[in-house]
């Protein structure tokens, strides 16, 4: 099971802490936390949600501002409560960042 979003890298996505804006890693994992907790709720009953609670990623280059990206996630595994996502976030074929997400279900 996948799931997948195309988003342009905006000024709101960008660190300021460079001198070249960029897809700053904390907005990339919560892009990647995103689409992965969307794959999931349209499967979940009423009244449960996902929230993560591990994220292990790398972010290998530089997506620059007005870049169209590609977030991309899969189920690896469910075991209960708790779920394993693949994660990937690219620019045509370069990998911007890959890794591992980990959400669990709770009430809401």
């Amino acid at each position: 099971m996948t799931n997948e979003r195309v988003v342009t890298v905006e000024e709101k996505l960008t660190v300021s802490h460079t001198k070249v804006p960029v897809l700053g890693t904390p907005m990339m994992v919560g892009l990647m936390e995103s689409v992965a907790k969307d794959l999931i709720q349209p499967l979940l009953p009423p009244g449960f949600t996902t929230v993560g609670f591990e994220v292990n990623i790398r972010h290998r280059a530089p997506a620059f501002l007005g870049a169209q990206i590609r977030i991309w996630t899969k189920v690896l595994e469910a075991d209960g409560r708790k779920l394993l996502f693949e994660v990937r976030v690219t620019e045509g074929d370069k990998v911007i960042g890959e890794g591992l997400h980990r959400r669990t279900i709770i009430p809401v």
